[in-house]
């Protein structure tokens, strides 16, 4: 549940950005009741258009068993781990200049395609967010069923509230929490989120190199366990299972999984260089 609700908190909250944006560009400009209806369709259109792409993805999930099914969610789950590194990455670089990034684009866009580039504009910023929306929950919650697949879909309705809020609050005080300050919070709980994905991920790759024939050193480093602190810290329920959800923690580590979680880290420090302090923009 905790997991789907900051997913659709965080994503939810830099689409409205990007909307809040766009919204406080088009008030100034002429005919601008009519080109506000423009950009809500493209936001309408891009979460539709994130619709179409989760029904497909649920799909082919349903149409494949077996081995293929877990290669499947295999996937998905590196493949969100992947994107978190990428999108951190690009807002880590980018914040500083998406305000003004976002209006230089609408006014290229207002002059040579009129209202139509407004709408394709909006339809691209909300149909990202919403994909990778997809893609973050399909990895996080793929194996969950019954009661867990009810409380993670409560927690993502209850994250989509929240952004709401979050919104509101950020626009109305900053003496509480400014979008830096925000975005650098929910920078270091993506990442930790995306080294979970990455080690389910990993350990369903894991669960099918060891249906294959492989040397004994390999099945060790598969599927033997190089500690058990479940005495101290249980993973499967409890604080233990929080880290597990939010981190990747595992109680009984393989040597594969271990080396996949530190080099996760290693990249990530490597890719995300310390930056200087800058103001991220903020949609007023």
């Amino acid at each position: 549940m905790t997991q789907s609700m900051f997913i659709v908190w965080r994503e939810s909250v830099e689409a409205l950005l990007v909307i809040g944006i766009l919204q406080t560009w088009v008030s100034r400009q002429q005919q601008a009741s009519q080109l506000l209806r423009y950009v809500w369709t493209g936001a309408a259109l891009g979460l539709l258009l994130s619709g179409v792409l989760a029904g497909l993805i649920l799909l082919a999930g349903e149409a494949m068993s077996g081995t293929a099914n877990e290669w499947f969610q295999a996937s998905l789950a590196l493949v969100a781990s992947l994107l978190i590194v990428q999108m951190v990455g690009w807002m880590h670089r980018n914040a500083r200049t998406l305000k003004h990034d976002l209006t230089r684009h609408a006014d290229q866009r207002l002059s040579r395609q009129g209202g139509l580039g407004l709408l394709l504009l909006a339809l691209l910023a909300v149909s990202r967010e919403g994909s990778e929306t997809v893609v973050f929950l399909y990895g996080a919650g793929a194996r969950l069923q019954g009661p867990q697949l009810g409380l993670f879909a409560v927690g993502a309705l209850a994250g989509l509230v929240l952004s709401l809020l979050t919104v509101s609050l950020l626009h109305s005080s900053r003496r509480f929490i400014s979008w830096p300050r925000f975005f650098a919070i929910s920078e270091a709980i993506l990442l930790l989120l995306g080294a979970a994905l990455l080690v389910s991920g990993i350990e369903r790759v894991g669960g099918q190199l060891l249906a294959m024939d492989w040397p004994e050193a390999v099945y060790r480093g598969i599927g033997d366990a190089l500690w058990d602190s479940s005495a101290i810290l249980d993973d499967g329920h409890g604080f233990g299972g929080f880290l597990a959800d939010f981190t990747g923690y595992r109680a009984s580590p393989s040597a594969m999984t271990l080396l996949v979680w530190l080099g996760y880290w290693g990249l990530v420090a490597g890719w995300l260089r310390p930056r200087k302090a800058e103001n991220l923009p903020c949609p007023t």
